[in-house]
């Protein structure tokens, strides 16, 4: 293994943390650190502001994919870390910093010691949003590169360095971005009968939207309605005119989205006649569920297990991943990496620790040259 120190590059990218299709500075990065490898076995290209890096093998018979996600949040950070973002109001808050180096130490790895496959590894814009997965798979590049088999991992801050969690089959929910927009009628607070309120408007919809699970969804099965913002009025004496929501919808079936939707646009319906307003929704991004193949993750579980290395079969999460995209078309498997953080994925003070990097990078690695 190279003696690159990758806790100093997962610094670096810490620091320049950028939103989807705006991550100019990190693939530049990316691509600093890559032209100083090694080229007679790699093949580069640009997608976007991702990338795709082909390792070719010695004797290669099939690819071997690994995908890591390099974009940040519009989150201000609040840790009190030596390397803070320089990016004001941007964070690295769901670990990408952490994904980015791991997969630089896993390629750096092959690139030193190549095996018998080809691999393909895949620096993919914009997870967080509005969806990088579903247009890089869909490239041209993609349909040349096509893998016979794809990986990733998700830094988790509910476990330990040194564990890692996965099950076979759904890991990670349907997901779908909610905005809705209601329009009615403004004017003087003093002549409520004049208007039509959008706050009082949206604030019911809020309340109501909640019968949708407790109501609408199979106890059985699982779903979640979140209104994470609200924007309406200007000042305190003027009734608001406008009201806009901004939330999040997920769902551990395709079939549940389907039914939540449709109440909600029932919901919707309902709401114009008794307000008297205009209301239009959009869903934005909408991601597949991570469903991980069981024979792939079977075979990792064993690798694993082999090596003694600590490891739990976990629940599935509502988490939301683009990465189920590329395994609706490609058999593999996404997994959880402790790094044992006292804050969240999203959280302004995320801070994981770094001894996980080193940990995954060798991990993988090991697991990969498993694979005959």
């Amino acid at each position: 293994m190279s003696a690159v120190d990758f806790k100093s590059i997962r610094r670096d990218l810490h620091r320049i943390p950028e939103l989807g299709f705006q991550e100019f500075k990190t693939q530049q990065y990316l691509l600093n650190y890559i032209s100083s490898l090694p080229s007679e076995r790699l093949e580069v290209k640009t997608w976007r502001t991702g990338l795709f890096v082909k390792v070719h093998g010695t004797n290669p018979k099939r690819m071997i994919g690994y995908r890591g996600d390099i974009d940040g949040l519009p989150i201000k950070e609040e840790t009190d870390l030596d390397f803070p973002s320089s990016h004001e109001g941007k964070m690295h808050a769901c670990g990408h910093d952490f994904h980015m180096a791991i997969e630089l130490g896993i390629l750096t790895h092959f690139v030193d010691q190549p095996i018998q496959d080809d691999l393909l590894f895949i620096f993919q814009p914009a997870e967080e949003g509005p969806g990088g997965a579903k247009p890089m798979l869909e490239s041209d590049i993609m349909t040349e590169w096509k893998p016979d088999a794809i990986f990733a991992l998700h830094i988790a801050p509910e476990y330990e360095v040194g564990t890692v969690a996965v099950k076979e089959g759904l890991l990670f929910a349907n997901t779908s971005e909610l905005f809705i927009d209601f329009k009615g009628k403004g004017g003087h607070a003093a002549y409520p009968h004049q208007t039509k309120d959008m706050i009082v408007t949206a604030s019911s919809f809020v309340t109501q939207l909640q019968s949708i699970v407790s109501r609408n969804v199979d106890p059985l099965d699982s779903a979640v309605i979140t209104v994470g913002k609200m924007e309406s009025g200007t000042v305190q004496n003027i009734i608001a005119e406008t009201a806009r929501l901004e939330g999040t919808i997920r769902t551990l079936s395709s079939e549940s989205m389907e039914s939540v939707k449709k109440r909600l646009e029932a919901l919707i319906s309902g709401m114009k006649i008794s307000y008297d307003c205009n209301i239009e929704v959009n869903y934005g991004s909408m991601y597949q569920q991570v469903y991980n193949d069981p024979e792939w993750t079977n075979h990792f579980i064993s690798f694993l297990r082999s090596t003694d290395r600590n490891i739990i079969i976990c629940k599935e999460a509502m988490t939301g991943e683009d990465f189920g995209y590329m395994l609706e078309e490609i058999p593999g498997f996404m997994f959880w990496l402790g790094v044992d953080s006292p804050f969240g994925l999203h959280h302004s003070k995320l801070n994981p620790k770094e001894e996980a990097i080193d940990f995954a990078i060798s991990l993988f690695s090991d697991y990969i040259r498993t694979l005959k």
